[in-house]
């Protein structure tokens, strides 16, 4: 923002440079013929309702492993839903609900979206996240082996479900809040973790996080991208970083292959 400004561009042309482009979220259109898409409900546990969803899987049919896509602070928007569909031509069923359903769902304005999912208690919502893996479980087209990836927010919301699923084949956290120390013993499923250089918040993090998987054993790799800002998965917004998003993203892609398929 400060190189923009000095630059001399307007404090209205700033903001719109700064908005999401959600036309650049398709990189697979809804109607691809490769999978098939529907918005489905399902129950979240402890009277918290139902939980509205994109559900995205081949259309070729039959059984595959399964991805719960958890979305940033902000709701069900444009570029989850992408990400659900670049997984089901990769081969999965993926399911990426939307946290602010309780609400009304995600509002078609990512800062509004924001706000609501700021007002939500941060119990219901992982339970919401948790109840979808409990769908996919029950479902007769996964194979059994289920995996979660979760940005911003969902990379925190998948290290926790990490902690509570033993049962969880694989988790993809990109640039999420470590857990609690005492809680990684916990984790049985393979952790691929994703962080920006330049996210120095959640960088401080990652020593001591990683020192503690290792202690315990556990079966992880983390990924630091060079010169890389929080949200650089993200293809919509001036965060994103081409190089640092398609690398992950293989890696993403190769690590479900060794543990979903």
């Amino acid at each position: 923002m400060s190189k923009f400004a000095v630059a001399g561009v307007s404090t209205g042309a700033l903001i719109e440079m700064l908005l999401p482009n959600y036309a650049l979220a398709e990189q697979i259109k809804p109607d691809d013929p490769r999978i098939k898409v529907e918005k489905i409900s399902y129950a979240s546990p402890k009277g918290y309702g139902s939980t509205k969803a994109l559900l995205a899987r081949p259309s070729s049919g039959g059984r595959h492993g399964s991805v719960v896509v958890v979305h940033e602070n902000r709701g069900l928007n444009p570029y989850i839903e992408d990400v659900a569909r670049r997984l089901a031509v990769a081969g999965y069923n993926a399911l990426a609900p939307d946290g602010l359903t309780s609400l009304g769902g995600y509002p078609g304005d990512d800062d509004k979206g924001r706000d609501m999912q700021a007002t939500l208690d941060s119990g219901k919502l992982l339970q919401d996240f948790v109840a979808a893996y409990e769908w996919l479980k029950a479902d007769a087209s996964t194979t059994g082996k289920i995996g979660v990836v979760g940005f911003c927010f969902g990379g925190s919301i998948t290290n926790q479900m990490a902690v509570l699923l033993p049962e969880l084949s694989a988790a993809v956290p990109y640039y999420g809040a470590a857990p609690k120390d005492e809680d990684v013993s916990k984790i049985v499923a393979p952790l691929m973790i994703h962080h920006a250089q330049l996210d120095t918040r959640l960088m401080e993090q990652l020593p001591g996080f990683e020192a503690s998987l290792k202690a315990h054993g556990k079966n992880y790799q983390a990924f630091v991208y060079q010169k890389a800002n929080h949200g650089f998965h993200n293809d919509t917004t001036p965060r994103y970083d081409k190089a640092a998003a398609e690398l992950s993203w293989d890696r993403t892609l190769s690590f479900f292959g060794k543990y979903l398929a």
